[in-house]
C-alpha cells in the first residue's frame, strides 16, 4: 500500500497508538500514517493529500468539525472515532460514519481498507 496517506487525529497517545496499530495491521508498513493531536496540526495535515482520515472530535485546541467538513468537501473518506455522543455532531456532518470508543480495531481496519481501495 505504498503511497497511501492516512490522517489520525487523536489527543490521547495510547488511543492514537491503538488506532495506528489497527491501520498498520490492515494496510501494512508502506502506508504513511500522519498522527496529530490538535486542531491546528490537523488543519495543516489536511491541507496535504490524504487518502482517508480518522478523527477524534474533542482534541487539543477544540473540535474537529471544520476539518471534517473540509475533508468531506474534498471527497476524502473519513470517520469520527470518539467517546462523544453522535448527537454532538452538527446536523450537516451526521452523514459521516461514527465509531464510538472503545472501538473495534477490526472495524477501523475495514473502514480504512475500504476507503483506500475505493470500494
Amino acid at each position: 500500500m505504498a503511497g497511501i496517506r492516512v490522517l489520525i487525529v487523536e489527543d490521547d497517545p495510547f488511543i492514537a497508538m491503538d488506532i495506528e496499530s489497527a491501520v498498520s495491521e490492515e494496510l501494512g508498513g508502506d502506508a504513511e500514517l500522519i498522527v496529530v493531536d490538535s486542531v491546528s496540526q490537523a488543519r495543516r495535515a489536511a491541507d496535504q493529500p490524504i487518502d482517508c482520515a480518522l478523527l477524534d472530535i474533542d482534541v487539543v485546541g477544540g473540535k474537529t468539525f471544520a476539518i471534517a467538513a473540509s475533508l468531506r468537501a474534498k471527497g476524502t473518506p473519513l470517520v469520527f472515532v470518539s467517546g462523544s455522543a453522535p448527537s454532538e455532531v452538527p446536523p450537516e456532518l451526521r452523514d459521516i460514519r461514527f465509531v464510538r470508543k472503545p472501538f473495534s480495531a477490526d472495524e477501523l481496519g475495514r473502514f480504512v481498507s475500504k476507503a483506500v481501495n475505493k470500494g
